[in-house]
């Protein structure tokens, strides 16, 4: 009858923003995440220039190569070693928090490497170390799968289980939309910021370059060296302060570390105290005799920091044994991992081939011989490139923070992302033809908003959905970790191979004039997604195994 009193009061209670648990962690690992949209988008705004400094005789089609292999170098070095910072952080000796803690250094480290590089192998080389150093998605993802669902109470195990898995379900449609929604802002902020602090003695000459308030009789010396690095230096910044943030702010999740001291959180709190000067709390004794005492609020009792000393006194009684590697293999994890690798193709590839299609020239009327057969491109300025960059994220944002999470609520991970995912394909279809638009502005906008508003309500739906079918194919809590790592090393394949195969398919479409075949052939790809997606099931994060091994 308990149990079904708390079923009853969790299912009724609405879930919104506020009220997530442990919001101050959540915030931490939000921090954590948008550094990296923030540092990869940037690039965009000036890597073709930054590569043409370095040699200016090299042709416009070999730029383009260079900044595809540079790409390709940051996700081709996640993909071999992603699995192995998964495996790290569910190790006892490493943990999660160190293991994000090293993959931020190291971004911070490849960034103000590549800003500060010379030459082109220079800049592959920072790249590819940014991509060996950098685990940070699937911890993340796995931190923040624990922290919405953390235990906090000491309740039966079997009632406990229960609880457990309503509140996961309950906080996951919002708690995993932090991850795509930092790529959003980070495909607003990011180019605009890159545009601004590319080349300042260009962009600012009255306050860096010669005869300036800063630059003196010369200008700025090391910004005419180094052009491109105050961007790198400012991403840098940020990256460095959410380390900080997390070295003093946030809590081992991993069970076999967690009740540890942490002395960064030690020195966090303390900090936080000193600054806050919270007021004491008086407290009264409990009497243990009334039952009404006994019994404990599992769903009002989400307290957002908790103490080394407190955690000491939660530890609990037995831990499962961690799922041997062979074992993680099942049917419904392949099967998951598979349609995670399909969707980072097609969604990549179109990332990287919307932006050679709206800068390249509109071909001569002459080529357009038919509905199939036709070439070219938007003919965009680059400031128009970036506008409509921004529109992604524009159009995203207020879709993951507004409409999402009712409509998960209402119909469930499966049903949105089966639902939503052919968005894509009539995406992919109809962009192609926006070169046959005729070239007015007040034509080309809208048709343009519409293909990419198809595009983005697709991704806003099936980027958290594939987030959460992967988390909850995991056959144990206790490969968690190891599971979020080798979706991110899936992930940095599909995120390789789909630019690089789909723009040389762009490239002999161009030539051959057929431009539109690599669309529609990613069209077909993206609904072999979702045909895929009717062999997954949802899992429930191995909640059930982990009760048959304590037992």
């Amino acid at each position: 009858m308990r149990q079904d009193v708390d079923e009853r009061a969790l299912k009724e209670q609405p879930v919104t923003w506020r009220s997530l648990p442990r919001k101050s962690q959540l915030t931490v690992l939000t921090l954590a995440r948008l550094s990296e949209p923030l540092t990869q988008t940037s690039l965009s705004a000036y890597l073709f220039y930054q590569l043409k400094s370095f040699n200016p005789s090299l042709s416009d089609a070999t730029i383009s190569s260079q900044a595809g292999l540079l790409q390709a170098s940051f996700t081709a070095a996640q993909f071999f070693t992603a699995v192995l910072w998964g495996r790290a952080a569910d190790s006892a000796k490493v943990g999660r928090k160190r293991v994000l803690l090293i993959g931020l250094f190291g971004t911070c480290f490849s960034a103000l490497g590549f800003g500060f590089s010379k030459s082109f192998i220079q800049a592959a080389i920072f790249r590819t170390l940014g991509g060996a150093l950098n685990g940070n998605v699937g911890v993340l993802r796995t931190m923040i799968a624990e922290i919405v669902k953390e235990k906090k109470s000491v309740v039966p195990r079997n009632m406990l289980d229960q609880v457990w898995t309503l509140i996961s379900n309950r906080y996951q449609s919002r708690a995993f939309l932090l991850l795509p929604m930092c790529f959003n802002i980070g495909v607003i902020i990011g180019p605009i910021l890159g545009g601004i602090l590319a080349d300042p003695i260009r962009s600012f000459p009255k306050t860096f370059g010669p005869h300036s308030l800063l630059g003196g009789n010369a200008g700025v010396s090391w910004m005419q060296t180094w052009p491109y690095a105050l961007p790198n230096i400012v991403s840098a910044c940020f990256i460095i302060t959410s380390a900080f943030g997390v070295i003093l702010g946030l809590d081992e999740t991993l069970e076999s570390r967690k009740y540890k001291t942490d002395y960064g959180r030690v020195i966090g709190q303390a900090l936080a105290k000193t600054i806050l000067r919270r007021p004491r709390h008086d407290y009264v004794h409990l009497n243990t005799e009334d039952p009404s005492n006994t019994a404990i609020d599992l769903v009002t009792q989400t307290s957002d920091t908790e103490t080394p000393t407190t955690a000491a006194f939660r530890r609990p009684q037995s831990q499962p044994k961690k799922l041997p590697f062979r074992q993680i293999w099942t049917a419904n994890v392949l099967l998951t991992l598979l349609v995670h690798f399909l969707l980072a193709f097609h969604i990549s590839a179109f990332n990287s081939l919307i932006f050679i299609l709206l800068p390249a020239q509109r071909a001569p009327s002459s080529l357009q011989r038919s509905l199939l057969h036709f070439t070219g491109g938007l003919g965009l300025p680059s400031s128009k490139v970036g506008l409509a960059t921004a529109i992604i994220g524009v159009i995203g944002f207020p879709l993951q923070i507004l409409l999402y999470p009712r409509l998960h609520t209402r119909w469930g991970t499966l049903k949105c992302y089966r639902l939503f995912l052919p968005f894509s394909s009539i995406a992919y279809t109809l962009i192609p033809f926006l070169v046959l638009v005729p070239a007015k502005p007040w034509v080309v906008w809208p048709a343009l908003v519409f293909v990419l508003g198809l595009q983005t309500l697709s991704r806003t739906f099936a980027l958290p959905g594939a987030i959460i079918l992967i988390n909850n194919s995991s056959p144990s809590p206790t490969v968690l970790g190891t599971i979020h790592g080798v979706a991110q090393s899936v992930s940095s394949a599909g995120r390789t191979l789909g630019p690089m195969l789909c723009g040389w398919g762009l490239g002999l479409g161009m030539k051959g004039n057929t431009m539109g075949a690599v669309w529609w052939a990613m069209a077909g790809w993206a609904m072999l997604g979702w045909g895929l997606s009717f062999t997954v099931k949802e899992g429930n994060g191995g909640v059930e195994e982990d009760e048959k091994i304590l037992k």
